[in-house]
């Protein structure tokens, strides 16, 4: 068998002086791909960078509290000890649990309780703690993102609101970092997760690591997010969502309250508590969605949309869907 070479890329030579040390703390019930994309990511970036250096980016290793974990899939791996040091970086990879009820059951165990001192104690020590998806749960359940900005899923953001109130979450963005800490959003942030962390030793690395994984650059969750899998939690947040469909065109908070038998107060706290948001972003996000889903399917102009949606003007709605999706018009389209 031919020995493994690491791919090669020319003309590139990356500043790498030395190893950032990283830990994926890993739990019993890991998300695979979360894992695995973490895994797979950090280990391109190494094999790019020693093909223009003999110096790696990134020393890599899977440890956990105890001494082995079985993942979601039932895949059992053998996890390192403890570093007796604390690393560099310390990243903790999704749990399987992926509904509010299975989320609340993991952050009981006592593996995950092991897990969140262990976080506090190397946060205070210095370290960089990261998660993406459902493991930024154990992380505000460590008590570590408190009036700190983060993201997280973005169908678990308002179970995730509403069990970590003091947490500012943003969570329509993919990548939040504050100081010492950095949050991903939904399954497959996981790789943005990890990019982040090569664009911090090299920008070109990271560039090319992107670019062999034919993974493009993100910023926003907003274009993934379906609104009807957010408001079930609250009976009139779910009838306001249903009827704000309808009524696009149009819109107010009082006409909406009206049809809803509700005052506009109670209207906009029980958005505000589900959402984190008032309901006429709610309304801007739903005419996002319809006007993408429009150019998308068919033809009709800009300004055939904006009418359709809500808006006077196409101007609106393209600075809107600019800001809401991060993309122009032409990039929706195709």
């Amino acid at each position: 068998m031919a020995p493994h070479r690491a791919p090669s890329v020319a003309n590139d030579n990356y500043d790498i002086v030395s190893d950032m040390r990283i830990c994926l703390l890993t739990a019993n019930g890991a998300f695979d791909t979360g894992l695995s994309s973490l895994l797979d990511t950090l280990q391109t970036a190494n094999e790019l960078a020693q093909s223009s250096s003999p110096a790696r980016a990134f020393e890599v290793e899977v440890c956990g509290v105890r001494k082995r974990v079985t993942t979601q899939q039932g895949l059992r791996l053998p996890v390192r000890p403890l570093p007796r040091s604390r690393p560099d970086v310390v990243i903790v990879p999704a749990l399987g649990a992926k509904t509010p009820a299975a989320l609340a059951a993991a952050l009981e165990d006592r593996e995950i309780n092991d897990i969140c001192a262990l976080l506090g104690e190397w946060s205070r020590a210095g370290a960089l703690v990261g998660a993406a998806c459902t493991a930024t749960f154990v992380v505000a359940h460590a008590g570590l993102l408190d009036n700190r900005r983060a993201t997280t899923s973005w169908w678990l953001a308002p179970s995730f609101r509403a069990r970590f109130p003091r947490v500012l979450l943003e969570e329509s963005r993919i990548i939040v970092p504050t100081r010492g800490f950095i949050t991903a959003g939904a399954a497959l942030a996981h790789v943005d997760l990890a990019l982040w962390l090569v664009r911090r030793r090299s920008p070109s690395l990271a560039l090319n690591t992107a670019n062999f994984l034919t993974f493009d650059d993100r910023r926003l969750q907003t274009s993934y997010v379906m609104p009807e899998h957010l408001t079930s939690s609250d009976p009139l947040v779910e009838k306001f969502e249903h009827w704000a469909r309808r009524n696009l065109v149009g819109f107010s908070v009082e006409l909406a309250a009206r049809a809803l038998g509700a005052s506009p107060r109670t209207l906009e706290r029980h958005v505000a508590q589900v959402l984190g948001k008032s309901p006429l972003s709610v309304v801007q996000e739903l005419r996002v969605e319809r006007a993408v889903h429009r150019l998308r399917a068919g033809r009709s102009s800009l300004e055939e949309i904006a009418a359709e949606v809500g808006y006077s003007d196409a101007v609106t709605l393209r600075t809107l869907l600019r800001r809401k999706t991060g993309r122009g018009v032409r990039e929706l389209r195709r």
